[in-house]
C-alpha cells in the first residue's frame, strides 16, 4: 500500500453539561417503532430512517471492531437496549439528576446487571461519540483479560470510539479535534502522574479540567502506543505495577523502554507534531440497513422500554413502579410491564408480589429469557438454596434462559451455584468458567469462580484467582477475596504446612491482540495530520 498523508480537519462541538428542568413527555406523543438488526434492537421515535442509520452504526462499529481484534468477544454478556430519541427534552426525562434536575446531554450509556441501555439524542449533530466511547468500553470486556489502570481503559474507549466508516473503508484511531485543542490549550499532566490515577481519584470522578485533561491525555498515549507498537509491552508494565507494586516510574523504564521523563518529552512532541497514524479497513459489505426489521410500537410497548430504563436509575426508580402500574391498568398482562413491576418487587424484596407478576409475564411471554432469569432468581433469594426441591424448577428456569440467548453471563453463574447445591460441583465449575469466559472482567464471576475451584478441591487456581481480587479497586472484592483466602490458609494450616501447598501464581496475560500491532503481513502507512496552529 502505497504511503501518503491524509489532513483530517473536522468541525467539533463540545456540549457542556448544564442544568435544565424537563417537563415530562408521554410516549404516545410520537409514533414508535423498533429496528431490529442482526445483533442489536434500537426503539425510536426518530423515525424509520433515522432508527436504521443507528441500527447500521452499531453493527459497523461492532463488525469494524472484530476485524482490528484477534479473538475478540464481540457479544455483550449483558442484553442492551438502543433509544435514539427525537430531542433533548425527551432524553432529559432519564438524564441524571443533579441538585433534582436532570442535566443536558447528547447521549447516555446505563449500565445494570441484567440490561443495559444507550440512549442517543438524534437532534444534535454528532450524536455517536459519546455513546461509542462507552460502547467501546462494553466491548473492551470481551478483550481484556487482565487488570488494567483507568488510563488505559478510558483510552482504550476514545480510540475506538472515534471510528469513521463510509460507502468504502473504516478508519479507526484518528484523534478527534477536540482531543488535540484540548492538550494544547491546556496543557499535558506528567505521564507518570496519569498513570498514578486510580478510580477512586479526584481527578477520575470529578468535573473539571483536570478531568477532560486526563480523558484527552489517555487517549492521546494509547494512540501513541498504538502508532509506535508499544501496546505489546503493556503487559509486562501492568504486571509490574499492579501485581508486583513496581514504582510506575521504574514499570515504565523496565516494560517500554524509556524513562518516565523521556515518555513525557516523546509524548508532547508526538503531540505538536499533529500527525497520527490511524487503520483503514474496508467497509463491512455484509451491513445493509435496508434488511433490517422494522416493526411500530404500541403505547404499551414504548412506554414499558422507558419505564425499563427509569427501574434501572436510582434516581427514576419509584417512577418506573407507577409507570408499569399505568400500563398494567390499561394492558393487565403486557408481558414487558409485567416483567418489569416484578422485577422492581424483586428489588424491593417483595417476593410473594414479584413471584405473580413473574407468572404472568411468564404467560404472555414464554420466550422471554429475562422472565425466566429472574424467575430463577427469586427462587434462590427467596431461598438461598436451601430447599433442595426448588432446584428442578430453578435449572430448568435458567437452561431456558440460556437456551433463548446464549450470551447473557448471569443465568450461567446462578446455575452454576443451582448445579452445586444439587450435588454437581464439577459440572458447577464448568457452567461458572462459561460465565467467566462471556465476561472475563466480572470480578464477581471471578471471586465466585474461586469458591468453585475450591469447592472442587482445586486450591491453585482459586488461591491464584483470590490474590489478583485482593488487589481490586472495589474494597467490597477486595476484602471478600482476602478473607476467602486467609480462611482457606487458615482450613489447612492444622492438617497440611503452608510451604507444602502446590500453589504456582499464574503469568499475567493482557489480551490485546489487535491484528495492527503485530508482525503485519501489510505496513501501516497511513497518518492524519492535524492542521491546527502550533502554540
Amino acid at each position: 500500500m502505497s504511503s501518503h498523508l491524509r489532513w483530517f480537519v473536522r468541525p467539533q462541538v463540545l456540549l457542556a453539561l448544564t442544568l435544565s428542568a424537563v417537563p415530562m413527555a408521554s410516549a404516545s406523543d410520537s409514533q414508535w417503532i423498533e429496528i431490529q438488526s442482526p445483533h442489536f434492537s434500537v426503539v425510536t421515535d426518530a423515525g424509520e430512517k433515522r432508527g436504521r442509520e443507528t441500527a447500521m452504526r452499531f453493527e459497523q462499529m461492532r463488525a469494524v471492531f472484530g476485524a482490528l481484534m484477534t479473538k475478540a468477544n464481540v457479544n455483550l454478556p449483558i442484553p442492551l437496549q438502543i433509544v435514539a430519541f427525537r430531542n433533548s427534552k425527551e432524553i432529559g426525562q432519564f438524564a441524571p439528576l443533579w441538585n433534582g434536575k436532570p442535566v443536558q446531554l447528547a447521549g447516555l450509556f446505563q449500565g445494570g446487571e441484567d440490561r443495559s441501555f444507550i440512549m442517543l439524542d438524534m437532534s444534535t449533530e454528532n450524536p455517536w461519540v459519546v455513546v461509542f466511547h462507552e460502547y467501546a468500553h462494553q466491548l473492551m470486556n470481551g478483550v481484556l483479560t487482565a487488570k488494567v489502570d483507568p488510563w488505559f481503559e478510558e483510552g482504550f474507549a476514545e480510540y475506538f470510539s472515534s471510528i469513521e466508516v463510509d460507502s468504502k473503508e473504516a478508519r479507526v484511531g484518528k484523534v478527534p479535534e477536540y482531543e488535540y485543542q484540548k492538550l494544547q490549550r491546556d496543557g499535558m499532566m506528567k505521564v507518570a502522574d496519569l498513570f498514578r490515577v486510580g478510580k477512586n481519584s479526584p481527578t477520575y470522578n470529578e468535573n473539571g479540567s483536570h478531568r477532560t485533561v486526563f480523558y484527552a491525555e489517555s487517549g492521546m498515549v494509547v494512540h501513541y502506543l498504538y502508532d509506535n507498537n508499544l501496546i505489546p509491552k503493556l503487559s509486562a508494565y501492568f504486571e509490574m505495577k499492579i501485581d508486583k507494586n513496581v514504582p510506575v516510574e521504574d514499570a515504565i523504564q523496565q516494560s517500554l523502554g524509556l524513562s518516565a521523563a523521556a515518555f513525557d518529552g516523546a509524548l508532547r512532541n508526538y503531540v505538536s507534531s499533529g500527525r497520527f497514524k490511524y487503520f483503514p479497513i474496508p467497509t463491512p459489505s455484509n451491513i445493509v440497513s435496508k434488511e433490517y426489521g422494522a416493526r411500530p410500537l404500541t403505547p404499551a410497548d414504548s412506554g414499558a422500554v422507558l419505564a425499563d430504563i427509569h427501574l434501572h436509575s436510582l434516581d427514576y426508580r419509584e417512577k418506573a413502579i407507577e409507570e408499569f402500574r399505568q400500563i398494567l391498568a390499561a394492558e393487565p398482562n403486557h408481558a414487558a410491564a409485567c416483567r418489569g413491576l416484578g422485577y422492581a418487587y424483586l428489588q424491593k424484596r417483595d417476593f410473594g408480589q414479584a413471584a405473580e407478576y413473574f407468572k404472568r409475564a411468564a404467560a404472555a411471554d414464554s420466550r422471554d429469557p429475562r422472565v425466566h432469569y429472574y424467575s430463577a432468581l427469586l427462587m434462590s433469594r427467596e431461598g438461598d438454596f436451601a430447599d433442595p426441591s426448588d432446584l428442578p424448577e430453578m435449572i430448568k428456569h435458567l437452561d431456558i434462559a440460556i437456551a433463548l440467548d446464549p450470551t447473557f453471563a448471569d443465568p450461567y453463574m446462578l446455575l452454576a451455584f443451582a448445579q452445586m447445591h444439587g450435588g454437581d460441583p464439577a459440572m458447577g465449575l464448568i457452567t461458572m468458567q462459561k460465565a467467566v469466559s462471556l465476561s472475563p472482567r466480572n470480578e464477581k464471576y471471578q471471586f465466585n469462580l474461586a469458591q468453585m475451584y475450591l469447592n472442587n478441591r482445586e486450591p491453585d487456581p482459586a488461591i491464584s484467582i483470590l490474590q489478583v481480587l485482593t488487589k481490586s479497586g472495589n474494597p467490597e472484592v477486595a476484602t471478600r477475596a482476602g478473607e476467602s483466602r486467609r480462611t482457606f490458609f487458615s482450613s489447612i494450616a492444622s492438617r497440611v504446612p503452608v510451604t507444602r501447598l502446590p500453589w504456582r501464581r499464574n503469568t499475567r496475560v493482557l489480551v490485546i491482540g489487535c491484528s495492527a500491532c503485530r508482525p503485519a503481513t501489510r505496513p501501516i502507512t497511513r497518518t492524519q495530520s492535524c492542521s491546527s496552529s502550533r502554540t
